[in-house]
């Protein structure tokens, strides 16, 4: 087995949104997107005080890729215009097909807005190939216990898996594009090689800690873009760490984007934004 060489590290730049702290590595100066990850936000670490107002994303529209959202530390509502509603906790995740166009909103729960708390929230989005950007919506809301641990390196390493397989193990999510997504926690001193098959995009983004990626040091809040030139991947951590890694096979489509609608043409966002308005991406949201 080859492994990967680090091709190049991106930093996130700082972009709050209100109150909420955000930092965001994708897309940036010199990485418009990692084919097919298109975008990334990074919410937190932060402390909300009781009686806050929680979280500002309100019902708003998607259509053209999916939506995958880490809730690494307090709670996280989803309701959406498919009839979907759940709470996620801690170590949960959501992964969300807006397809060919639904309404959802992700805001705090009342307890939290209460009592406030610690919060650490990822959200990935992950673009569609053109012959399924217009599938039906779907939800999958897990929460930390429906997604199995792969344990490595005599129990330094925890590997999340959410979606593909590793180590005899399947995540519960099954992608429709075979995209391979996960949480990899290390103690200090942790040693992981990890699977990254020739001809795939690597997604790797440190969100805690020191490590070394491929013996380059790497420090928290950087995008790692990988070289092709393997089929393995090397993380060894200089302090107890987290990293987001997946990887996927890329589309190699054009990519239009406008606000919440990815597509491949700007009649198709034109297309979208005329659906929205129209109500054919559903109402009723019940918050």
């Amino acid at each position: 087995m080859k492994r990967r060489s680090v091709a190049s590290v991106h930093p996130a730049y700082r972009d709050d949104i209100g109150d909420l702290q955000t930092r965001r590595p994708l897309p940036g100066p010199g990485v418009p997107q990692v084919d097919p990850f298109l975008f990334l936000n990074h919410h937190g670490p932060q402390v909300y005080a009781p009686y806050n107002a929680g979280l500002p994303f309100g019902p708003h529209p998607h259509r053209g890729f999916e939506t995958v959202t880490f809730i690494l530390e307090g709670s996280l509502a989803h309701h959406d215009s498919s009839g979907h509603a759940s709470v996620i906790e801690a170590g949960g995740v959501q992964w969300m097909t807006a397809g060919s166009g639904l309404v959802h909103a992700e805001i705090s729960p009342p307890e939290f807005k209460q009592r406030g708390g610690a919060l650490e929230i990822l959200q990935l989005w992950v673009n569609l190939p053109s012959r399924l950007k217009m599938v039906a919506p779907h939800y999958v809301g897990l929460q930390r216990e429906d997604i199995p641990a792969v344990t490595l390196d005599e129990g330094r390493v925890s590997l999340e898996l959410i979606a593909g397989e590793h180590a005899g193990e399947t995540g519960p999510v099954e992608s429709l594009t075979g995209v391979f997504m996960s949480v990899v926690r290390l103690a200090a001193g942790g040693r992981a090689e990890l699977p990254a098959p020739s001809g795939r995009n690597v997604f790797l983004y440190a969100v805690s800690g020191q490590a070394r990626v491929a013996g380059d040091r790497v420090e928290p809040w950087h995008l790692i873009e990988m070289n092709d030139d393997g089929d393995t991947l090397v993380l060894e951590a200089e302090t107890r760490c987290c990293h987001l890694f997946g990887y996927a096979e890329p589309i190699g489509e054009p990519v239009v984007s406008h606000g919440p609608f990815v597509m491949n043409t700007q009649e198709e966002i034109a297309q979208a934004v005329s659906d929205y308005q129209a109500g054919k991406f559903g109402s009723g949201l019940s918050l």
